[in-house]
């Protein structure tokens, strides 16, 4: 959602009927990126799942299952979620780092395992001699614009290291297992030659499984946030990955189906946090100017984290511009929302409306890893409400504001 599309009108309304402060998320902007995924090409069938530790908003996703999107789920939990917001089984792929706990059950459901370990590939072949499984392979390859967001190549956990291909072949047969789906994930980035590159190093692997009809190549398509920030061209991305495909067809004779699991594609742009200023303190000649929220890792950790950039509106007019450190609620030194690109232990204060006490001020990007990614309770602070702006301007409650009884109901 374009910052500027929302009036202040708009967000005096949520902050009277919702609170602040309050993600809001843009039913026409998630529609158009779902669209935009959905066509991207593949010569031998295609599809998209949607990576649903981004958002696992109910909202986001029945509204995601309606037009025909599919799940990757990051843990038993996330498999449960989103049963029970109407996807059928096997159209979910649970892809865990924690081995699961409830495989027995989720396999006789019908869901899709892809085994991200060895240990995890012999398991599964205890409980479904002669079942069909999808491994993730770690090809080698990893992009990201920190190493927080780089999930391939030898500093990542996540997958089977490329060079033990031989022991999944090896487990696969001594359970009677059919490895049919292949998975790599390689991170975040937008250079159509690195997807080229990972692709390539997916399907090298494939050649060596001769049972694999389809490939994952993941998801980890950047989105720019911040004006001029680069964004992945999905389209370009595609044509270079189905030459790989079609040149595979030539060299193997197998047409592979293909599938992505985006999450921050789908929905980053597409959500904002409507916030109120609450305090504005200095520290001097040579200190800086703070504008304090009532938002900050409560509801977007990414700043906290890794020095993640995330655009931030005052709404006032007519006000002297002033350069401002954004800073959450939280007694927490972290807790900034302006750090230095890719450094958390840095200020870079932003040019803004000099903000005063009791503005409107909104912090843009949000829909992808905030509401999902926010710690929760921290000072008891309760979990912000979720709001759907929908196509006829109407907004409405997906999640209500946390009830403080609900912050320490389950303490024994």
């Amino acid at each position: 959602m374009n910052l500027a599309a929302l009036t202040i009108e708009r967000a005096d309304e949520v902050r009277r009927r919702f609170g602040t402060p309050c993600y809001v998320y843009d039913r026409a902007g998630l529609e158009a990126s779902a669209r935009r995924a959905l066509a991207f090409p593949a010569p031998f069938g295609f599809t998209l799942r949607y990576a649903m530790k981004a958002n696992p908003s109910r909202g986001v996703l029945t509204l995601f299952r309606d037009l025909g999107l599919h799940i990757d789920a990051s843990s038993d939990y996330e498999v449960e979620r989103a049963l029970r917001a109407g996807f059928p089984p096997d159209t979910i792929q649970l892809t865990s780092q924690m081995p699961s706990r409830r495989l027995a059950e989720f396999l006789g459901q019908g869901v899709v395992f892809n085994a991200c370990s060895l240990y995890q590939l012999e398991e599964f072949g205890r409980l479904a001699r002669g079942y069909a499984v999808s491994v993730r392979m770690n090809p080698g390859l990893g992009s990201g614009s920190t190493n927080r967001t780089n999930t391939g190549g030898p500093a990542s956990s996540f997958g089977i290291w490329h060079e033990y291909l031989g022991d999944v072949k090896t487990l696969a047969e001594r359970h009677d297992v059919r490895i049919t789906r292949l998975h790599s994930h390689i991170g975040s980035g937008t250079d159509p030659a690195v997807w080229k590159r990972a692709t390539r190093m997916t399907l090298d692997l494939a050649a060596e499984l001769p049972e694999v009809a389809v490939v994952n190549l993941g998801g980890g398509f950047k989105v720019g946030r911040m004006p001029g920030e680069p964004s992945v061209d999905l389209a370009d991305v595609g044509t270079h990955v189905s030459q790989e495909i079609l040149a595979f067809r030539e060299r193997d004779g197998r047409a592979l189906h293909l599938e992505i699991e985006p999450g921050t594609y789908l929905v980053a742009a597409a959500g904002l946090v409507v916030a109120t200023c609450v305090d504005v303190v200095e520290t001097g000649r040579d200190g800086y100017l703070f504008a304090k929220l009532d938002t900050g890792m409560t509801e977007v950790t990414r700043p906290s984290l890794y020095g993640a950039q995330h655009p931030i509106q005052v709404l006032a007019e007519g006000r002297e511009a002033a350069e401002v450190v954004f800073v959450g609620p939280c007694c927490e030194s972290g807790d900034i929302l302006t750090p230095a690109p890719g450094d958390p232990e840095a200020l870079v204060p932003r040019r803004v409306p000099r903000p005063r006490i009791g503005d409107l001020v909104v912090v843009g990007g949000a829909g992808a890893y905030c509401a999902a990614m926010s710690t929760i309770n921290y000072n008891s602070y309760p979990q912000a409400p979720e709001v759907m702006l929908e196509s006829d301007g109407t907004l409405r409650l997906l999640r209500w504001r946390q009830p403080s009884g609900q912050i320490w109901a389950n303490e024994a």
